[in-house]
Formats: C-alpha cells, structure tokens, sequence
C-alpha cells in the first residue's frame, strides 16, 4: 500500500496516482484544473469547529490529532477513509493539503492511520 502527503501547490508528478485533497476549504490561489485533484472527501477532513480551534492556538497538535481521530471514527468519516484505503490498496494515493507544515497537520494523521 503506497499513501503519502504533497502539498497541493507542489506540480503533479507521474507516480502521484489518484490524488485526494483533504483541506475542507479549496486552496487559495489555485486554479482546479491546475490542482489535479480526482477526489475531495470533505467528510474527511477535520470540522470547522477543529479547525478553527487548532489554528486558534489553543492546544496543542497531539490534542488535535486526538480530537480529529476521534471525528474520523464517526460513520461517514470512516466509511471515506477505508475507501482511501482500498485505492491504496490498488496503487499510490497522494494525500494533498495545503498546510505550510503537513507533517504537523490533519495530513500527517491521516497517513498513520491509513498506513
């Protein structure tokens, strides 16, 4: 199984295969057609609420990642990610976020969990 994190801005390349961007929000100054983008689960990704808490500075990434894994054990959430997981079964999925630091994002939590 081969899944692994790009930001979205970085140009597509031949070994991403299928390619799901996991921001809920569409990345700014990114044109779709430019994106490549073949999947855009938004049931998969972190809540507003998550979100804005996180980013607020309130705590910490390991509360984040916590409260994020527990929004992802919720039916719809967890239905999206074992269909990430049987695409990855079948060949490379490329998890795409536009997070300035993806190894310390909702990205990063998402790849333990599909690894």
């Amino acid at each position: 199984m081969s899944v692994r994190v790009r930001r979205v801005y970085e140009p597509p390349e031949p070994d991403d295969g299928v390619r799901v961007l996991v921001d809920r929000l569409w990345p700014r100054g990114l044109a779709k057609d430019a994106a490549r983008v073949d999947e855009w689960p938004k049931a998969l990704t972190p809540s507003t609420e998550l979100r804005r808490w996180y980013h607020a500075g309130e705590g910490s990434y390991e509360e984040f990642a916590r409260r994020y894994e527990a929004e992802l054990a919720e039916p719809e959430a967890a239905e999206l990610l074992e269909e990430v997981r049987e695409s990855a079964r079948k060949g490379p999925v490329t998890l795409l976020t536009s997070a300035k630091e993806p190894e310390r994002s909702h990205a990063a939590v998402l790849l333990r969990l599909l690894g």
